[in-house]
């Protein structure tokens, strides 16, 4: 099996969402990193040196690459990145190696093969 990581950007106020939409694509799984920030284009506005923008969280994602662009595109789905500049987002990596995932893989045997 070959392997792709997801890492999305999202507002800490949708990470359950985006999570439980990830996992009905087809995700397995995830490893969130709390309490992110970033920048776009223009610095957010502070308020006495005071960030005013929502935390961000981190979820990465290791998906088998046949599942890979249904789980993103869902992902994007419900974050509506497009549509609400700021709001976060989400890319796509091709993983060379992987270790330490057999029971995802036992899991995903039977739905992967009748993709193939």
């Amino acid at each position: 099996m070959h392997f792709k990581l997801i890492i999305a950007f999202v507002d800490e106020r949708r990470t359950d969402e985006i999570m439980d939409a990830a996992r009905d694509a087809g995700a397995t799984g995830a490893s969130v990193v709390n309490n992110v920030r970033g920048e776009g284009l223009s610095r957010k506005k502070s308020f006495f040196g005071l960030a005013v923008d929502a935390q961000r969280d981190v979820l990465m994602f290791v998906v088998e690459q046949h599942l890979s662009r249904k789980i993103l595109e869902r992902i994007a789905d419900v974050a509506d990145f497009d549509n609400n500049p700021g709001s976060g987002m989400a890319v796509q990596i091709d993983l060379e190696d992987t270790i330490g995932l057999k029971s995802q893989i036992e899991t995903l045997m039977d739905e992967v093969e009748e993709k193939i």
